[in-house]
């Protein structure tokens, strides 16, 4: 099989960034990605882009065209749609182009543009990856979607609130040294406990934040990379995906996530490797409950073990299984687009050693990516390596 490698990765500042466009944002992620690859522009052969909204927040549909432009290619463009996964799956049908031997050199991301709507607007775009029919009608958001299964995962394997806030103060301390981050700043447990409730158990300390940014990564067949000289260590050597029905009543579970579970699956079986191959982690957590589903969907945690992995110092910096270094979408932002992007782009970053937190991993050889859309209806799954 084709040996896929990352030869280079980009990222905006994740934050408030009302009076850019997005397709300034792409831009910059997409040609600092090209920057640090090396790679000639006439060599792309094209683009996978993710996004999510922007045909309500921009009002500009058939963005795929528009980010090749903007990152300063002449080559085929496709936009993918899974809601918060959709960079995640753009990357992984940048993976399976190369696998499949059509294609040498890609370029893969994403971004969203939120801030220059008020809230309510943004939580009513955001709502459409829900059933309009059956959930967004009778008032469903997303919040109140994962509380839904904070309660269920409480009533049937305990934990409290306390746990959760443990997610939260350990992904905002991560997210510190981070420059990509949009919030850099500790809390406390009690911070956490005390912040506005949104829908019970879940606080406003247990929610990710409203963002745009981009992501892009310059993805290479191992040949390409061998015969061009590029310094590209770090390989994908595992994709999977799952789905799941779209609304909450139509699941078997409340506190599972069958399709991040079958996207592991794949994911490992592609990559030759189990859970206990893996060193480090970055995961879907949009609230703080969906990083404990993640954790147990992934195989890295039983069922009801991980949501105590956070307070007893797991999945801290200094645990035996470091999580979300990069601050993940509790702290350094969540720009539902380009977060699956920008999840592989902070593990190659770990994974090279040059992230500010890669010290915490200097040991890493395996790290997984987890990208959720919605209520984990869609999942994508990455195992990254590094090679020689």
């Amino acid at each position: 099989m084709t040996d896929v490698r990352i030869a280079g990765v980009g990222l905006t500042p994740f934050g408030r960034h009302p009076e850019r466009t997005g397709r300034d944002l792409f831009a910059e992620a997409a040609l600092a990605a090209r920057d640090e690859a090396g790679v000639s522009r006439d060599d792309f052969e094209a683009v996978h882009y993710g996004n999510f909204m922007g045909a309500l927040s921009e009002r500009q549909g058939h963005q795929g065209p528009l980010a090749a432009e903007a990152a300063g290619l002449d080559a085929p463009a496709t936009r993918h749609e899974s809601a918060c996964a959709s960079s995640g799956i753009a990357v992984r049908e940048a993976v399976r182009g190369i696998r499949s031997g059509e294609h040498d050199v890609l370029l893969a991301g994403g971004m969203e543009r939120m801030t220059n709507l008020d809230t309510a607007a943004v939580t009513e775009s955001l709502a459409i990856a829900a059933d309009e029919l059956f959930e967004v009608r009778a008032g469903m958001t997303f919040p109140g979607a994962y509380a839904l299964m904070a309660r269920a995962y409480f009533e049937e394997f305990g934990g409290a609130r306390e746990d959760l806030a443990h997610v939260a103060v350990k992904n905002h301390a991560n997210a510190l040294e981070n420059e990509y981050a949009q919030y850099r700043r500790e809390v406390s447990v009690a911070d956490v406990l005390d912040s506005p409730p949104v829908a019970d158990p879940l606080h406003l300390m247990d929610s990710c934040p409203i963002t745009d940014g981009a992501s892009a990564l310059v993805l290479v067949s191992g040949e390409y990379a061998d015969e061009h000289g590029l310094d590209a260590p770090v390989a994908v050597t595992g994709t999977g995906q799952g789905g799941d029905n779209l609304a909450l009543q139509d699941r078997t579970h409340l506190n599972r996530t069958p399709a991040a579970e079958k996207a592991a699956r794949e994911a490992y079986d592609d990559a030759g490797r189990t859970p206990a191959d893996v060193d480090v982690a970055e995961v879907h957590d949009c609230f703080t409950i969906a990083e404990v589903l993640a954790l147990e969907s992934l195989g890295l945690y039983d069922e009801g073990e991980a949501v105590g992995a956070a307070r007893r110092g797991e999945t801290t910096r200094e645990g035996r299984l470091p999580v979300n270094l990069s601050g993940g979408l509790k702290a350094k932002g969540h720009p539902v687009g380009a977060t699956g992007g920008a999840q592989v782009a902070e593990m190659v970053r770990l994974l090279r050693g040059d992230h500010p937190n890669s010290d915490a991993v200097s040991d890493a050889r395996v790290g997984v990516t987890h990208n959720a859309g919605g209520t984990v209806a869609s999942a994508v799954v990455h195992v990254l390596e590094v090679r020689g």
